[in-house]
């Protein structure tokens, strides 16, 4: 298997035009995971380690622009964390210190697994996904980007260069649920955010429907929220847990994300 390493996103964009069977890689914690239980075998890899025009962050216009390249243990950092707290908290939750320091919120995206941590908290904040390719740029509301488990809207041609978000600065949390409090992929999560100004709560949910859910409801409704948000769910039963827990601790966690981010 080739491995190519582009230095420029112009490059990157090329390769995929001219391979378009060959698979990004950057923080390899899905990628590689594949590849070693042959999973997946594309006839070359093109490594975004090099490209800078994904790393990092700005403010644009009174919003956040994250470059995909950026790892959960950047995302947990303070000027980040007070902007976009409950994906922070996420991050804190994804893995080990070694994932978090190389896994990408980009690779989150690309795997469009219903159990990504990044999803729920980015789908509260009505995030943006900015896709480019050697044909142009567009972007996608999250909600549109996923379109089923592990699947996303991406074209073969095409690559999640950054997210576009514009803090509510809300009062926001994220919970999940699983056998252990680390190394685990989630039976269930859950960001809520309470929305005063606009009089709005909003929940998302992972691991409990084939893409990661979305609830609203005025503020006058908290009492009601967490059944709206466990009957809104479309769970399975899995090894990992049935769907009646994944209901049940759906409306659980809705219940404390509620007195955490009301009180």
């Amino acid at each position: 298997m080739e491995v190519l390493t582009p230095r420029s996103l112009d490059d990157a964009l090329r390769l995929k035009a001219e391979l378009p069977a060959a698979r990004f890689v950057q923080g390899g914690t899905d990628v590689l995971v594949e590849l070693n239980f042959d999973r997946s075998r594309p006839a070359a890899l093109i490594n975004l380690n090099e490209v800078a025009e994904l790393r990092g962050f700005l403010r644009e216009n009174g919003a956040l622009v994250l470059g995909s390249g950026l790892t959960y243990a950047e995302l947990m950092q303070p000027e980040l964390a007070t902007a976009l707290p409950a994906l922070a908290e996420a991050s804190r939750t994804v893995g080990s210190p070694q994932i978090r320091n190389r896994g990408t919120i980009g690779g989150n995206l690309g795997t469009a697994s219903p159990a990504g941590d990044a999803l729920p908290p980015l789908l509260v904040e009505s995030a943006q996904v900015e896709i480019a390719s050697v044909r142009g740029r567009r972007a996608l509301p999250l909600a549109e980007f996923l379109v089923g488990p592990k699947r996303n809207a991406l074209e073969p041609d095409e690559l999640v260069v950054s997210i576009r978000i514009s803090p509510s600065g809300s009062r926001q949390t994220f919970m999940k649920v699983g056998p252990r409090n680390a190394m685990v992929i989630a039976v269930c999560s859950l960001a809520l955010s309470v929305d005063r100004e606009r009089g709005e709560l909003r929940a998302a949910f992972g691991s409990a429907g084939p893409v990661t859910g979305l609830v609203t409801a005025p503020l006058d409704e908290a009492e009601r929220f967490p059944a709206a948000v466990a009957a809104a769910a479309s769970p399975i039963d899995d090894v990992r847990g049935t769907a009646a827990y994944r209901r049940h601790a759906l409306r659980v966690l809705t219940g404390r994300a509620l007195e955490r981010c009301l009180a």
